[in-house]
């Protein structure tokens, strides 16, 4: 009997524990408190307007129950916005403006049982969104094998740079390979053309959906191809660093191998007295447009680590037409210098599949249009992920034009 009666009480216990869960499941959350008098407006608000932006001050209501205070107001494409700011502040920040236009804004103070004041209505007059000053900076020039685009944007914004082309329907459409970046500096090449006119219509836009005017321009990309690998030779000079045994030369460099120890090229890493230098003929002077090299990466617990060991961090690329000692003199042009960062910004030995992304199908290291042609070419490891001086590349690709 005692167990009939506790194996009732249990299911009583349970049922309630139930219909308790379901009811407070049914009314969603709830406010801690229940206070329905509207707390008091702020006061004293003062507007500071900027590019694309407007910043509000204000004095606080003085209510004990205060939360936070709210603005509401809608862009000029339509889109509605709310934004917050907790009692321990008195501003807020009001952006996805384009600008150049009023905007009548409402703010709201709200308690701790989400009961609103009675607005306060302002009207905030941003200057034009900083999209515009980065489309009056937009270039779009011939480059290699496609389009080259600068820019620039001073203040870092979220913008994105669509470049586009009409489908067979005759509408534009936007590349995959558009330009989405927060840099100050927009300086990026979109390649894979034809070296015949092309029409392309260039935008900017910001993350709240504002767009500029648009670009039309006609432009003949410059004509490349991948130097023929048969024509490249390793040399070796005087001062070029010495490779960890026979079982790596300089034809491993563009041998086709990509991932493989026996199909990479590795400088001595017992030698760290001065940079690590590797020479080669590409077989044809040539104006030069792009290197592609892929690091060698390490196969550490099984995966691919690409920002690891030798793999280079910092190099140059320098050209020349004649061979001497290997003297750094003028008989040879720096051709660019160059620093591999990892997009992920994770410690060493730590790598996330952003960095796989950025690194496993190699990368392209571009030659300023102004440089001359050259036949030779070497590569010098300034610094490698380990912070020394050698190096480990597995694949050079060579770019350019041999009939210039």
């Amino acid at each position: 009997m005692k167990r009939i009666i506790k194996s009732s009480i249990r299911i009583l216990v349970l049922s309630l524990i139930i219909i308790f869960v379901s009811c407070a499941e049914d009314q969603g959350p709830q406010p801690l408190e229940h206070n329905s008098n509207p707390p008091a407006e702020v006061t004293n608000v003062a507007v500071q307007n900027l590019p694309g932006k407007a910043k509000l001050t204000y004095t606080l209501p003085s209510d004990d129950d205060l939360l936070y205070v709210v603005a509401r107001y809608t862009l000029e494409n339509g889109t509605p916005m709310e934004v917050k700011a907790s009692y321990y502040t008195n501003s807020l920040l009001l952006e996805g403006f384009a600008g150049q236009s009023t905007t009548e804004v409402k703010i709201y103070a709200v308690n701790r049982s989400e009961t609103e004041s009675k607005p306060v209505v302002v009207t905030v007059a941003p200057t034009k969104a900083p999209i515009f000053d980065v489309y009056d900076s937009l270039i779009a020039q011939p480059d290699f094998g496609g389009i080259r685009i600068t820019a620039d944007n001073p203040t870092k914004e979220e913008i994105g740079i669509l470049v586009m082309q009409k489908n067979i329907q005759g509408d534009w459409v936007p590349l995959r390979t558009s330009i989405y970046t927060s840099v100050d500096e927009v300086k990026q090449s979109l390649r894979g053309f034809e070296s015949v006119d092309q029409e392309f219509a260039i935008v900017v836009r910001d993350r709240w959906l504002n767009y500029t005017d648009t670009l039309v321009t006609t432009i003949k990309p410059l004509f490349e191809q991948l130097m023929p690998k048969s024509g490249y030779v390793g040399v070796k000079l005087a001062n070029d660093a010495k490779t960890i045994n026979n079982a790596y030369p300089i034809s491993n460099l563009f041998d086709g191998q990509f991932l493989e120890y026996w199909g990479s090229y590795f400088t001595d890493r017992t030698i760290d007295v001065g940079n690590h230098l590797v020479t080669f003929d590409v077989g044809k002077t040539t104006k030069l447009s792009r290197l592609r090299i892929w690091n060698f990466s390490e196969p550490i617990n099984g995966q691919r680590m690409y920002y690891y060991l030798g793999a280079m961090k910092k190099f140059r690329i320098w050209g020349s037409n004649t061979l001497n000692d290997g003297t750094l003199d003028s008989n040879w042009t720096l051709m660019g210098e160059y620093e591999i960062k990892k997009p992920s910004g994770l410690p060493y030995g730590q790598e996330n599949n952003d960095d796989l992304l950025a690194a496993k199908d190699g990368a392209d290291y571009e030659i300023a249009l102004d440089k001359p042609a050259v036949r030779y070419l070497r590569i010098e490891c300034l610094e490698n992920w380990i912070g020394g001086k050698f190096m480990a590349v597995s694949e050079v690709h060579v770019y350019g034009n041999p009939n210039f």
